[in-house]
C-alpha cells in the first residue's frame, strides 16, 4: 500500500503519461558504449553496465508514473531487470549467440551459413545388393507374367508358344520354392502360385495332345493334400481317358469326382452323370449289342391280348372277359409293356448312331433285331424313329423316302408316317401333298389328333375357315388335351370375327400354358381388336415379362399407348423396340416424326438416315434428311444434301424446288440452272398428266356408247378430279419462297394410323404404321399414303 496513492484535489488527474521508460529510448543508442560493443561482438562479454553511466538506456533512471513517484522498473515476477543494479552490485548481461555469426568474422572470414564453401556434396552411395524376399517377389512375378502370357498364347491358337511358357513358368516356380527353402522361409511357400503352374501346364500338354504327360500333371495335383478341391480335376483326367477310348478309367474317374464334389454343386454333379451316360453309350459296341439283345429277349410273362377278345360263341366265357378286361392286372399288364417298350426304344435310339459306322446301319440293326423279338410291333416305331432322326440332321429327302415306305403298312404306322408327311410337306409349302397325306393319315386312323389337325391346316390356307373349324373340334373331341388344335381353332374364330369364342379358346389355352408369349399375345390382340387398349396392354405387359427383348411386342405397346395419347410411354417402347431391332421401317419412322414433332429435328436425323439405308430407293427419306436439316438451321448442309438427291433423283420436282428456294436465299449462282431444270421436269409432268387425262375421257366416253346413261363416265371423271385436287392440295401445301423455312411445321405429322396389310392373326402384327406428311415433299406417284407396299 505504501505505493499507492490517493489523488487528491488538487494533484493533476492527466500527468505523468508524457513520462517514458528510458529502457525505450532509441536516440541514445548510438552513444551506448555498451550497444555498439554488442553488436560488433555478438554480445559476447559485454562489460558490465552500472548505474554509474548516467543517460545509457540501461542506467537505472527512475521510472515516471502518474503518481509523481520514480523508481527502478521491475518484471512481473519481482525479477530484476537485466543489467539493472541491484544491492550494489551490478548483473553481467546474458549471452546470446545469434545464428550465422562467429567470432572470427573478425578475423577475416566470410559470411556462408549454407556452407556452400565446403564444395560439392559427396556422391551417393550404391545401392545396396537385393534382399532374399525381394529377390523372391521378382520371381513369383515372372512366373505369373509367364502363366498369362501361355493362356493369351493358347486363347490365340498357339499352342506350341502356350506349352513352352508353361514349361518355363514350371522351371521359374521350382526354382522359386528351392529359393524360399534356402532363405529359411519354406513354410511360406505360395501354394496358389504352385497349383496354378501345375494347372496350366497339365491343360497346354491336354490341348497338344500329351495325354500321358497331361495325366502326370493332373496326378501331381490330385495326390497333393495341400490343395483344397483339387478332386474335381478327376472330370479332366477322365475326360483325356474318353479321348483315348479307355471308356472303363473314364467312368472310374468321372464317378471318382462325382463322390468328391458335394449336393451344393448340382449343376456340376449333373453334368458328370451325364459324361458318364455318354461314355457309357460310346462303349464297346459288341458289348452294346448283346446288351441290347438281352433287353429284347427279356419275357414279361405277359398274356397276349387276343384272350381278352369276345368269342361270342359262350356267354360265360364272354361276360368273364368283359369282367377282367379294364382290371388292375390287365392295367398292370398294360403297364409293364408300355415300361418295356419304353426302355426298348430308348436304348435303340441311344446305341444306333454308335454300334455302326452311321446312325441308319445302326438303326437298320436294331430294326431286325426287334423284328425276330417278341416285340415285333415295335420294329415300325424305330422305322419311324428314323425318319425323324433324318429330320433333325436336316435330310428332308432321306426323311420323305422312309416314311414313304409305309404306305402299304398296317393302319397305325401308316397313319403314324402320313402325318409325318403331311407336316413336312406343309412346311415346304406343297399344300397338295400336305393335304393326300393328311386324308391318308385321316382314312387309316380317323382318331388321329395330329392327322386332323393336319387336314385342318390344309383347309385355312385354302381359306375355308368354317370347314377348318370342325377339323378342329373333332381332333379336340379325340383328344381335350390337345394345345395345337385349341390354338389353331382360335384363330380359325379370329378369322371368322367371331372374336369372343376366340377369345374363350385361347384364355383356355393359358390356362394349360401359363407362360406361352404367342397366347398371351393373342389375347392382346383380340382385346385391341374388341376396343379394350387397356386390358390389351396388361396382356402385352405379361408377354414382355416373359421375352423382354421381343421388339415387335415393344413396338406394339408403343403404338398402344400412342393411341391412348401417351406419347411419353410410346417414345419409351418405340426407342425399347428400335434398340433391340433397328432396321424396323416403322418403328424408324415413328421415331422420327416423334423427334420432329417436338421441335427436335437433329435427333431425327440419325434415324431418316438409317430409313435411307434399309431403302435407298425411297426419296421421301432423303428428303425428310434434307428437311430436318433445313428446319434445324444448317442450311449449307441442307443444300448439299438436296444436291445428292437431285444427283440420284433428278426428277424429283420438290428437290428442285428446294433447290432453287435455297439457291436463292443464298444467293448462289446455280438458282438459274435449277429453275431451268424445276420448268422442264414440270413441263413434262403436265403432258404425263395430260396424256393420262385423255386415256381416262377416251375410255370413259367408249364407255358411254356401251350402255346406257353416263355413270360410269361421272365415276371415273369424278375420281380424276379427286385426284388432280388432292395432288394441287399437296402442291398449295409447299410454303411459298418467300415464307420463312420454319412456317409449315406444325402441319406436317398426321399421327393417324393405318395398317394397309391389315390385321394379321397367324403372327404377331409388327406394330401399326405412324404416317409423315411432309408438306416438304408430296410424291405423286404414292399419292396420299406415303407408306412403303
Amino acid at each position: 500500500m505504501e505505493n499507492v496513492h490517493l489523488a487528491l484535489e488538487e494533484d493533476d488527474l492527466y500527468s505523468g503519461y508524457n513520462d517514458y521508460n528510458p529502457t525505450f529510448d532509441s536516440e541514445e543508442l548510438e552513444n551506448d558504449v555498451g550497444f555498439q560493443q554488442a553488436v560488433r561482438t555478438n554480445h559476447g562479454r559485454r562489460p558490465p553496465m552500472t548505474a554509474k553511466f548516467p543517460g545509457t538506456a540501461m542506467g537505472a533512471r527512475p521510472l515516471a508514473s502518474s503518481f509523481g513517484s520514480r523508481m527502478p522498473m521491475s518484471s512481473s515476477m519481482g525479477r530484476p531487470m537485466t543489467g539493472a543494479v541491484q544491492d550494489g552490485a551490478a548483473r553481467p548481461m546474458t549471452a546470446v549467440r545469434a545464428a550465422g555469426y562467429t567470432s572470427s568474422l573478425t578475423r577475416g572470414s566470410t559470411f556462408d551459413p549454407l556452407g556452400q564453401s565446403r564444395g560439392p556434396a559427396p556422391p551417393l552411395e550404391a545401392k545396396s545388393e537385393e534382399t532374399a524376399e525381394e529377390k523372391i517377389k521378382i520371381l513369383e512375378m515372372k512366373v505369373n507374367d509367364l502363366i498369362e502370357e501361355s493362356c493369351m498364347a493358347h486363347s490365340i491358337g498357339a499352342l506350341q508358344l502356350a506349352l513352352e511358357k508353361a514349361k518355363e513358368a514350371g522351371r521359374k516356380e521350382r526354382a522359386l520354392v528351392r529359393q524360399r527353402e534356402q532363405s529359411g522361409s519354406g513354410e511360406h511357400i505360395n501354394l496358389d502360385l504352385t497349383y496354378s503352374v501345375l494347372l496350366n501346364l497339365a491343360n497346354q500338354y491336354a490341348n497338344n495332345e500329351m495325354y500321358p504327360e497331361a495325366l502326370n500333371s493332373y496326378q501331381v495335383i490330385v495326390k497333393n493334400k495341400m490343395f483344397s478341391n483339387a478332386g474335381r480335376l478327376k472330370v479332366n483326367m477322365a475326360n483325356i481317358y474318353f479321348k483315348q477310348k479307355n471308356y472303363p478309367k473314364a467312368i472310374k474317374f468321372y464317378r471318382m469326382a462325382l463322390d468328391q464334389i458335394s449336393n451344393t454343386h448340382k449343376e456340376l454333379r449333373i453334368k458328370i452323370m451325364q459324361n458318364i451316360g455318354v461314355v457309357f453309350v460310346r462303349g464297346d459296341r459288341e458289348r452294346m449289342k448283346k446288351a441290347f439283345l438281352k433287353l429284347i429277349s427279356v419275357r414279361l410273362g405277359i398274356d397276349d391280348e387276343d384272350k381278352y377278345i369276345p368269342s361270342n360263341d359262350d356267354t360265360s366265357s364272354d361276360m368273364v372277359i368283359e369282367a377282367i378286361k379294364n382290371d388292375k392286372l390287365h392295367q398292370m399288364e398294360r403297364d409293364l409293356k408300355a415300361l418295356a417298350e419304353k426302355y426298348i426304344m430308348t436304348a435303340a435310339k441311344l446305341i444306333a448312331p454308335a454300334i455302326e459306322t452311321s446312325f441308319a446301319a445302326g438303326f437298320d440293326w436294331c430294326v431286325d433285331m426287334v423284328k425276330s423279338s417278341q416285340y415285333v410291333e415295335l420294329a415300325n416305331d424305330l422305322e419311324i424313329n428314323k425318319a425323324i432322326t433324318y429330320l433333325r440332321q436336316k435330310d428332308f429327302k432321306q426323311a420323305v423316302e422312309t416314311l414313304k415306305t409305309f404306305e402299304k403298312k398296317d393302319s397305325r404306322v401308316k397313319s403314324a408316317a402320313a402325318t409325318n408327311l403331311s407336316f413336312l410337306y406343309f412346311l415346304e409349302k406343297d399344300f397338295d401333298q400336305a393335304d393326300r397325306y393328311a386324308d391318308l393319315a385321316m382314312n387309316a386312323d380317323r382318331y388321329n389328333p395330329a392327322a386332323l389337325i393336319n387336314k385342318g391346316n390344309t383347309v385355312f390356307i385354302k381359306q375355308d375357315y368354317e370347314k377348318a373349324a370342325e377339323f378342329y373340334k373333332e381332333a379336340l373331341r379325340n383328344d381335350s388335351s390337345c394345345t395345337e388344335a385349341l390354338y389353331n381353332l382360335g384363330l380359325t374364330y379370329k378369322k371368322l370375327n367371331r372374336l369372343e369364342e376366340a377369345l374363350d379358346c385361347f384364355l383356355k389355352l393359358h390356362a394349360i400354358l401359363r407362360n406361352c408369349a404367342q397366347v398371351m399375345y393373342q389375347l392382346a390382340h383380340l382385346h385391341e381388336l374388341l376396343e379394350d387398349p387397356q386390358q390389351a396392354i396388361e396382356w402385352l405387359m405379361q408377354v414382355i415379362s416373359v421375352t423382354p427383348t421381343d421388339p415387335q411386342v415393344l413396338a406394339k405397346l408403343g403404338e398402344l399407348h400412342d393411341a391412348e395419347g401417351d406419347k411419353s410411354q410410346a417414345f419409351q417402347y418405340y426407342y425399347e423396340s428400335f434398340r433391340y431391332f433397328p432396321s424396323n421401317i416403322d418403328v424408324i419412322e415413328w421415331l422420327g416424326a416423334y423427334y420432329i414433332e417436338t421441335q427436335f429435328c437433329e435427333k431425327a436425323i440419325q434415324y431418316f438416315e438409317r430409313a435411307t439405308l434399309i431403302q435407298p430407293t425411297q426419296v421421301k427419306w432423303q428428303l425428310m434428311v434434307a428437311s430436318c436439316y433445313r428446319r434445324s438451321g444448317n442450311y449449307q448442309k441442307a443444300l448439299e444434301t438436296y444436291k445428292d438427291i437431285h444427283r440420284k433423283f433428278p426428277v424429283n420436282i420438290e428437290c428442285l424446288r428446294f433447290l432453287v428456294r435455297l439457291c436463292t436465299d443464298m444467293g448462289l449462282k446455280e438458282v438459274q440452272e435449277y429453275a431451268t431444270k424445276l420448268k422442264k421436269v414440270e413441263k413434262m409432268k403436265e403432258i404425263r398428266e395430260q396424256r393420262v387425262k385423255s386415256g381416262r375421257e377416251g375410255s370413259a366416253r367408249g364407255r358411254k356408247e356401251g350402255r346406257e346413261g353416263s355413270a360410269g363416265s361421272a365415276g371415273d371423271h369424278s375420281g380424276s378430279s379427286t385426284k388432280g385436287e388432292r395432288l394441287s392440295a399437296k402442291m398449295r401445301s409447299l410454303p411459298a419462297s418467300s415464307e420463312p423455312y420454319e412456317a409449315s411445321s406444325p402441319k406436317e405429322l398426321d399421327a393417324s394410323y393405318v395398317d394397309p396389310l391389315g390385321p394379321q392373326t397367324d403372327r404377331p402384327k409388327t406394330g401399326a404404321k405412324k404416317r409423315i406428311e411432309d408438306d416438304d415433299f408430296a410424291d405423286e406417284e404414292l399419292g396420299d399414303d406415303l407408306l412403303p407396299e
